[in-house]
């Protein structure tokens, strides 16, 4: 504790003082509680007029002469601390020749601070002393936070202007402290590695809920025993990242020097952000390239600037349009872009981000999935030649899937007319709204003979055996569905449509 700081320790420090303690068996901790004012009354019950934090000075003539005050005293001393006062100075020689002994008792019991002030040093003299002690630590603090601005900024300078404001940061608080960006990602800490990875993981959920908000907002917690602050980087809605102070409620200097540290960090993400739009145009760019069927400059590129493309067979994957309005999603996949070298190459396509894995370790797709709220189609496993009808297979994948992540070879077991749209759906209908309403009106049996016909391959007697009806009856049912619909069944064409006319109207159920 710093010998000019306002606590009891300090006061009873000064020699010019003479104050002195009495009783022995008091916590440390007791001496150390600032003090906010020093106050003198000699009122039986003082506390109306008192706040938390004072140091109440008094010379005793409340108090009756006799033993059998030590009621008086009890009572006193209780009402003191239940107000907050941190420590009792009781002048003595003015009224009485020492402290009472029963007022030595009762602070011992109630673990009060109790000091002797010498009939040579006024009570005045004892407030002043606090007084100069609590300007003195103001100015400190003042000239610390100017101090620490300073060096803040210079930190700002540098190449990694970000990280040396980190570090400068946590050296002027001596305490950790780490950045998030908008994906919840620690980018920058320091020390490095003073959080342990418990509490790390959980402080990272914190911030990932934090930014998920989208508020900007400061705010404080616990995880375990270890406090911390959080304070959001940039505008409400558009957050590009958190400051975490391993530290709790902090005072004005010390809002000032993380203020001063919140808007430095802001000016330089956000002018990240305008580096980051650059990146994306560039990507968007090289998927147009791999697209058009000439990955060359993709490959030159990507070499340059991010390491090499995912060797081939590849998976291509294609999110859902809002996925690229995701807040942190393109951040996070430049960090692991950078991290996994070779192993992720993602660009923004027409209607939705395109990603470029190994076919052999997709691993980054569901991680993706499992972070963000979006949608994923997977192409099967294609080489860069055939890069164009990958992305097509996986943006089929991914409007037909009804998982987070759907592969491609998944709906293309359901086939061809799984894929037809509503307008086909309704043509179909049209198609074979002839045959319904003549079913319904002539209790005939035309839809079900024409598809178990069609699904028995056109065998008449087949279709007989089915339905359980004579070959004949099937026959005289085909020559009536001919004459409704105004159709030839003998055509190849006339079947495949009415078939696949059936299958549509099976899809939709």
């Amino acid at each position: 504790m710093d010998a000019d700081a306002p606590t009891l320790r300090a006061l009873l420090a000064r020699r010019d003082l003479r104050l002195s303690l009495a009783g022995e068996d008091l916590e440390p901790s007791a001496l150390d509680k600032a003090i906010r004012w020093v106050h003198s009354s000699d009122l039986a019950d003082p506390t109306p007029f008192l706040s938390e934090g004072l140091v109440l000075l008094t010379t005793g003539t409340q108090f009756p002469n006799g033993d059998e005050a030590s009621d008086i005293y009890r009572a006193y001393v209780h009402r003191l601390a239940a107000r907050g006062v941190v420590g009792l100075g009781f002048g003595t020689e003015v009224v009485r020749a020492g402290i009472p002994p029963a007022l030595v008792e009762a602070c011992r019991d109630e673990r009060m601070p109790l000091f002797e002030v010498p009939y040579r040093t006024p009570f005045i003299a004892v407030a002043r002393a606090n007084a100069e002690a609590i300007a003195a630590e103001a100015y400190a603090r003042r000239s610390w936070a100017l101090a620490a601005q300073r060096a803040i900024a210079l930190a700002a300078l540098r190449p990694d202007g970000l990280g040396a404001t980190v570090a400068e940061l946590a050296k002027q608080l001596d305490t950790w402290v780490g950045m998030f960006d908008a994906a919840g990602e620690l980018s920058r800490e320091h020390p490095a590695g003073a959080v342990d990875a418990e509490t790390a993981a959980a402080l990272q959920r914190e911030v990932t809920g934090v930014l998920h908000r989208g508020a900007r907002a400061g705010s404080s917690l616990h995880i375990g025993d270890t406090p911390f602050t959080l304070q959001t980087l940039g505008r409400g809605g558009h957050l590009r990242g958190v400051i975490a102070i391993a530290a709790g409620d902090l005072d004005q200097e010390g809002r000032v020097v993380v203020t001063a540290v919140i808007a430095m960090a802001g000016l330089a993400l956000e002018q990240q952000q305008g580096l980051g739009r650059a990146r994306s145009a560039l990507r968007a760019g090289l998927v147009q390239s791999l697209l058009s069927g000439d990955p060359g400059l993709a490959r030159r590129t990507s070499r340059e600037l991010w390491g090499p493309l995912p060797s081939a067979p590849v998976v291509v994957a294609v999110t859902d349009a809002a996925a690229a309005r995701v807040d942190g999603i393109a951040e996070l996949l430049e960090l692991w872009a950078d991290e996994r070298r070779g192993a992720l190459f993602f660009g923004r396509g027409d209607d939705g981000l395109v990603l470029v894995v190994p076919a052999d370790d997709p691993s980054s797709i569901h991680e993706l999935v499992d972070r963000f709220d979006v949608r994923v189609g997977l192409s099967d496993p294609a080489g860069y030649d055939a890069f164009a009808a990958a992305v097509g297979q996986a943006r089929v994948a991914r409007d037909r899937g009804a998982a987070a992540v759907t592969a491609f070879a998944e709906v293309s077991r359901a086939g061809v007319l799984s894929a037809l749209t509503d307008d086909a759906r309704a043509l179909a209908r049209a198609e074979l709204a002839p045959l319904y309403d003549h079913d319904s009106a002539q209790g005939t049996h035309l839809i079900d003979t024409l598809q178990v016909w069609l699904d028995a391959d056109c065998s008449h007697e087949a279709t007989a055996q089915s339905l359980g009806v004579h070959r004949h009856t099937v026959r005289t049912r085909l020559g009536l569905i001919e004459r409704v619909l105004g159709r030839d069944l003998a055509s190849f064409a006339t079947r495949a449509e009415l078939w696949a006319a059936l299958r549509a109207l099976d899809g939709a159920g």
